[in-house]
């Protein structure tokens, strides 16, 4: 069996990194095409390097532009791919513009499309992430859900056929790396001690592409930052903003630096005293690490772990940002929401038992 998977972003990366290896162990012959859609040095190639991902064998090129812009190309570029290599299945994951693009082209051409991450819900029902969601588990014949919420939500909608719940990948590969990472090393580096420091990203474009919202949430990081040192690793879209609306004033109580490697990223969320993130895949991996977590989001596709009382919603409200942090007690027992750490597994098998 020959397949083909798309991957363009960060959190694609890291679920693709076990799920390849899985694949080959299984002896199934996998393509590998990076839409381009993350084409920065330090958002795309550090991942890649760090989590020994095998070189594409096709690069779209896509870069940035609009939503419109990006789906169309990767559609155009996808479908001489499948053209050429014509794979038994596609396989997609999580909710970008690779995510979508990938599957309409699949399926346009007759392929069978699975879905790594599906079930996710989450408001405002616009958002561009829950509009490729909803529509790529309409269309794909696998739907692979990392936990039983997503099978609720599936089953709400009418959708029960090729429904699994496999767990999450990310908790497979987040295991694999707290065990291997040196965390001592990646403290020194950023001088920071456990437990001392809270960890923040900023990336969802209703966050970074709206003032007053970026405004606030710098302005709750920076509340926070004469209590604990805040470590901000600055994506390029918020970091672009943030010029251009004249805010770099409230990035100097904060301890801004560059993208990092999942490595380290891995080692600053474990370590942290809280996180504060409106990005999916930290969400959860605070939670995998027993941090207490933040989200800078109206809502989030992992309500399951704001119903634990594991993640606070706080939106891009600068008091409730702060009182997050210090004014949110966790649970004392991690439930195993996500499965066992085995899922790459469990997706490779039902590919593989596939009547295709």
């Amino acid at each position: 069996m020959k397949i083909v998977s798309i991957v363009g972003a960060r959190p694609q990366f890291i679920k693709e990194s076990l799920i390849s290896k899985t694949l080959e162990k299984f002896g199934i012959d996998e393509i590998l095409v990076h839409s381009g859609q993350h084409y920065d040095l330090n958002m795309s190639d550090i991942f890649f390097k760090v989590l020994e991902i095998k070189n594409p064998q096709y690069n779209l090129g896509i870069g940035s532009g609009t939503h419109a812009e990006q789906t169309g190309k990767i559609m155009i570029e996808f479908e001489k791919v499948l053209m050429n290599e014509k794979p038994a299945l596609v396989l997609v994951y999580g909710d970008t513009n690779t995510t979508i693009g990938g599957a309409l082209t699949a399926v346009k051409l007759k392929i069978p499309v699975a879905h790594v991450e599906a079930g996710l819900r989450q408001e405002p029902k616009d958002m561009p992430e829950e509009i490729n969601r909803v529509l790529t588990d309409r269309i794909s014949q696998l739907k692979f859900c990392p936990s039983q919420k997503a099978v609720e939500n599936l089953a709400m909608e009418g959708i029960k056929s090729g429904v699994y719940f496999t767990g999450d990948v990310m908790l497979d590969v987040f295991l694999k790396f707290k065990q291997n990472v040196d965390m001592k090393k990646v403290l020194e580096k950023y001088d920071l001690n456990p437990k001392k420091y809270v960890f923040s990203t900023i990336h969802r474009d209703f966050n970074t592409d709206v003032k007053t919202r970026l405004e606030s949430i710098l302005q709750g990081l920076s509340k926070i930052a004469p209590r604990m040192p805040v470590i901000l690793p600055i994506h390029p879209r918020t970091k672009k903003r943030i010029s251009e609306f004249g805010l770099e004033d409230l990035l100097k109580k904060l301890k801004v630096i560059d993208p990092v490697g999942y490595d380290e990223s891995v080692a600053l969320t474990s370590n942290a005293f809280s996180v504060v993130t409106d990005s999916g895949g930290l969400q959860k991996e605070s939670y995998f690490a027993g941090v207490a977590g933040v989200v800078m989001m109206k809502d989030t596709g992992w309500i399951e772990l704001v119903e634990s009382g594991w993640n606070v919603l706080a939106d891009a409200d600068e008091e409730k940002i702060y009182h997050g942090v210090f004014n949110h007690p966790i649970p004392s027992d991690i439930d195993k929401i996500y499965g066992d750490g085995n899922a790459s597994e469990k997706i490779v098998q039902i590919i593989k038992d596939m009547k295709i």
